[in-house]
């Protein structure tokens, strides 16, 4: 078969088609013979066909005017920040999980300080939002995990007050059931995980906002069980995290003021190390990544809001910084497209 004059068009340099996802090209016309050919060699678009960890969405939450509905999308080749498809209501306080294709966001609270049930599905392709279904009790200061077919979501603290509570949200078809509870109500905490188990770091409990805890749980997506996970290095609150299939990264954020560190917990051994600290004291941040890097954005920096992200590099736990955001907040939510043996 002939590749002398792909595209039916006539130049010194042959055409290459630019596939195999959807938003690749193939411009001219081809026969059915020479598509074939390039399918076979993985390079002809394919409808249908996303790429995925190319991306991640940072709800920015909370800035000096108040909550807001901005959502920046950073992509990671290249390091570009640009606007993101908005969330449907301005809040912070938040959190989000989802697949290679969509991200659940659940808002937090609202400019009246007011815990909503309400969550946003953001599909990637095309950055369009939709409705998804809504947490089973309103809830804020939550946190959330999970693999390709299901999200678990902490609820935090809500109308009623701080619970226990855990939300299984399963993406094909959008359904909430109850997950398998916390063992303490508590709230302002962070969660990573891998296909396989998520683990939950409470924050702070129900009984006063100064008690932080160091007490993570391991909560296995097979029969919703939930066990002890091995606890974090300080006791902390308002963190954040973010990994790959093998570890996870979680900034411990306030521990008794801001703070630096983070900490490296190897999935596989339950193993709590010290991982490389964060450019600056912080607390109230986000994270999200995909298998290489994780982007951290550090929220509260010593008593203001920043608009610095730092990139975790998992290969030797370099800290580099990352693009900023366009707006000085905390308090957000952030999911990515995919990250390779723990949602895609």
């Amino acid at each position: 078969m002939s590749q002398r004059y792909p595209g039916n068009i006539v130049r010194a340099t042959p055409l290459t088609p630019t596939g195999p996802f959807q938003n690749g090209a193939a411009p001219g016309i081809w026969t059915l013979d020479q598509a074939q050919y390039w399918l076979r060699q993985g390079l002809w678009p394919i409808a249908g066909n996303v790429a995925t960890q190319t991306l991640a969405i940072f709800a920015l939450g909370c800035t000096s005017g108040g909550v807001v509905t901005t959502r920046n999308k950073y992509t990671y080749s290249g390091d570009v920040v640009s606007a993101g498809g908005a969330a449907t209501v301005a809040t912070a306080y938040g959190s989000a999980a989802g697949t290679g294709s969509v991200g659940i966001f659940s808002l937090g609270r609202n400019a009246s300080f007011t815990p909503l049930t309400t969550r946003d599905k953001y599909t990637y392709a095309g950055c369009v939002v939709g409705s998804a279904t809504a947490a089973s009790a309103t809830t804020s200061y939550g946190s959330a995990a999970g693999n390709s077919a299901v999200g678990i979501f902490a609820l935090g603290s809500g109308a009623t007050g701080t619970v226990a509570t855990r939300d299984k949200y399963t993406y094909s078809g959008d359904v909430v059931a109850a997950g398998t509870s916390a063992s303490s109500a508590s709230y302002a905490g962070a969660a990573a995980g891998n296909s396989t188990r998520g683990i939950f770091a409470l924050g702070r409990l129900a009984t006063c906002c100064c008690v932080r805890v160091c007490t993570r749980q391991k909560y296995t997506y097979s029969g919703c069980v939930v066990t002890s996970a091995t606890s974090a290095t300080s006791a902390a609150s308002c963190g954040s995290a973010t990994g790959n299939s093998t570890t996870g990264i979680f900034a411990l954020g306030n521990i008794a003021g801001w703070s630096t560190t983070r900490d490296k917990y190897t999935y596989a051994t339950d193993v709590v190390g010290s991982a490389t600290a964060a450019t600056a004291s912080s607390r109230s941040g986000s994270a999200a990544g995909n298998s290489t890097f994780g982007l951290f954005a550090l929220g509260c920096a010593s008593g203001a809001r920043v608009t610095t992200r730092n990139k975790y590099t998992y290969s030797g736990d370099v800290v580099g910084s990352a693009t900023a955001a366009t707006t000085a907040s905390r308090s957000g939510a952030a999911t990515s497209d995919g990250t390779t043996g723990v949602n895609i």
